[in-house]
Order: C-alpha cells, then sequence, then structure tokens
C-alpha cells in the first residue's frame, strides 16, 4: 500500500509522531512517502501536496491540515485523519488508536465520499470547499445584502454580516457556531446559513443539490469568498455566486466510527 504522510510543522511532538509512524507503517509493508513541506522539517525528501498519489493520505493534525491536504491535491486521494488539534471532526482517530486500526487493517480499508461545493463568480469556476464558502464584508461593522435564487426562483433576500455556503460535511465546523444545524454527512445538500442576520426571520435554508443555486451580492460594499479557510478571493459588487456539487467529492478512509456517535463525543469534550 502507497501511503503519503502530512504532519501539521508547527507542533514538534506532532513531527517526532509523524517519523516513528513512518517507520512503523513500512514495518507492516508500506510504501511510505512524505508530503513536502513534512519532509522538510524531517530532514527529508518529500512530494508536493499537488502530487500526491497512492492508496492513502495519512494527516497528523487537526481540521486544518485535513483541509489544507484536501484543497491541495490535484486528484482526491483517501485521507486518514489522527487529530492533533483541538477538536478534530475531520481526523477520526485519535494517536493511540492509530497503530491498531493499521495493524487492523492490512489488507485495506473502506473508503467514504464527503460531497464538495464548486463555487464560482461570474462564470469563473475559484475552488471547491469541503467545509464551506464564506462571504464576508472587507469593512468590519458593515452588513452585506444577499439575494437567493432556486432555480431561478427568488428564495430569500436578506441583510447579514456574512453568509456560509456548507456542505454537510461543514455543518459542524464554522456553520454550527452560527446557529446552522448539523447535518448527516450522507445528505447531499446545500447549507446557507447567515452570519448575524438583521431580521431574525433570516434562518438557515438546506437545499438540494439537485436544484440550481445562485447568490447575488446586492451592495456595492467590497466583500471576499473564502474557501476552507485557504483560500480568498476580492469579490466584484453586484456579484453572482454559482454553487454546484463537485465533480470530485474528498475521500475518506472508513474507521468505522458512526457519525452521530463521533459528533456527541466530541461536542461534549470540547
Amino acid at each position: 500500500m502507497k501511503t503519503v504522510l502530512v504532519s501539521r510543522i508547527d507542533d514538534a511532538d506532532a513531527l517526532r509522531y509523524t517519523a516513528e509512524l513512518a517507520r512503523e507503517l513500512e514495518g507492516l509493508g508500506h510504501d511510505v512517502a512524505l508530503e513536502e513541506g513534512t519532509a522538510k522539517h524531517l530532514g527529508a525528501e518529500g512530494i508536493p501536496f499537488e502530487k500526491i498519489a497512492g492508496d492513502l493520505v495519512v494527516v497528523v493534525g487537526g481540521d486544518g491540515s485535513v483541509l489544507l491536504t484536501v484543497h491541495q491535491m490535484k486528484k482526491q486521494v483517501p485521507v486518514l485523519g489522527i487529530n492533533w488539534g483541538e477538536v478534530g471532526f475531520l481526523a477520526d482517530l485519535e494517536p493511540d488508536e492509530a497503530r491498531a486500526f493499521f495493524a487492523a487493517h492490512e489488507s485495506g480499508f473502506g473508503v467514504e465520499r464527503r460531497m464538495r461545493v464548486s463555487l464560482s463568480v461570474n462564470g469563473e469556476l475559484l475552488g471547491d470547499a469541503l467545509n464551506e464558502g464564506l462571504v464576508v464584508t472587507d469593512r468590519p461593522a458593515k452588513m452585506l445584502r444577499f439575494g437567493v435564487y432556486v432555480d431561478g426562483t427568488p428564495a430569500e433576500r436578506f441583510r447579514a454580516d456574512g453568509l456560509l455556503i456548507s456542505t454537510p460535511t461543514g455543518s459542524t465546523a464554522y456553520a454550527m457556531s452560527a446557529g446552522g444545524p448539523i447535518v448527516d454527512p450522507q445528505i447531499e445538500g446545500f447549507l446557507l446559513v447567515p452570519l448575524a442576520p438583521y431580521m431574525l426571520s433570516s434562518r438557515p435554508h438546506l437545499i438540494s443539490t439537485g436544484r440550481n443555486l445562485e447568490i447575488t451580492l446586492e451592495t456595492e460594499k467590497p466583500a471576499h469568498l473564502v474557501i476552507d479557510g485557504q483560500s480568498s478571493f476580492e469579490l466584484e459588487r453586484e456579484a453572482t455566486i454559482t454553487v454546484k456539487k463537485s465533480d470530485q467529492p474528498a475521500l475518506f478512509a472508513r474507521t468505522d466510527k458512526p457519525f452521530f456517535e463521533k459528533v456527541n463525543h466530541k461536542l461534549r469534550n470540547l
């Protein structure tokens, strides 16, 4: 099995753990490689994110490390997250669980597909999000005006500090903090969560991926679209954002931990 290891590079213990895990996986017969940034901090040769290929990518880090890996990979490879962060909704295993997992799955593992959203602005594709696209103003304390159109029909118009365009996977991230619902990741839909809306009647919407969804900025105020916290794009005034289901879902190695059990455990231990 060809396995690529990625570690957060700002934590010496995480890097040390990654080096030890690499040796153990080699002992189990894995063909192990290191991501370029990780390798540099371990004094070894590595491969850049965009050239990652193989059977499995093991990420030692928090949700940000997993998002960065998924965001940077040119072609999606199954990811297994080992939590070296705060909460780790995208990291199924704790560090002391990883060795037993690999020992029990020497012959392979199941793969779970997680929907991503493709975000285009005025017809130009900007990228895919596993968690969310965030639209926010450049000017603090200034509100934006949004229009939501479903299959060409006006569905909502509101003023808010910003808007989250989230996937079901992202429903346990920023969207949850902003008052959105927890959504089963097996559901395929677009979750829209206004940030601090002016009217209490402006509520989150969950919209089927089978519908045509467009969001318009109906304001002269400057704004940005931030994708998974990894890349940011300046939006033109009165821009139109088209939201579609991505052709490339994120892939995750199955660990047989039920989603709602994991959510319950992590939320109770924040």
